[in-house]
């Protein structure tokens, strides 16, 4: 089985910074790319940003210039830094790893985290 778990959301002020971590464990042999988006309530999911095994990167506009994407593809973990954050940033994030490949399984699928919440405010 593989589980895809979040951490570092919380309370921050604006112009504050967090860093987000998510975690993919089990029998995994590779993710191709592994990414972070939000969600506000009765919106539609957004990407934030996402990263490739190369690391190669892509940013949403609202972003670009204060969240940096990195990952470690040996602990199958990404990050997101996000720094001046702004109160439009709060909402829940949602880690993603698309395209995993388990061991003894040829398919790939996606496999998403149950997501952790930001809040900017002061």
């Amino acid at each position: 089985q593989v589980r895809v778990v979040e951490s570092g959301g919380g309370l921050v002020q604006p112009g504050g910074s967090l860093r987000l971590s998510c975690a993919a464990s089990g029998t995994i042999f590779s993710i191709n790319v592994m990414g972070w988006y939000r969600q506000a309530p009765g919106k539609q999911r957004e990407l934030v940003a996402v990263i490739t095994s190369g690391d190669s990167t892509n940013y949403a506009d609202s972003v670009k210039g204060r969240f940096t994407i990195s990952r470690s593809n040996v602990k199958n973990t990404v990050y997101l830094q996000m720094n001046s954050l702004k109160p439009e940033d709060t909402t829940g994030y949602y880690c993603k790893a698309a395209g995993l490949l388990t061991t003894g399984w040829p398919h790939p699928r996606d496999y998403w985290g149950q997501g952790t919440q930001v809040t900017v405010s002061s």
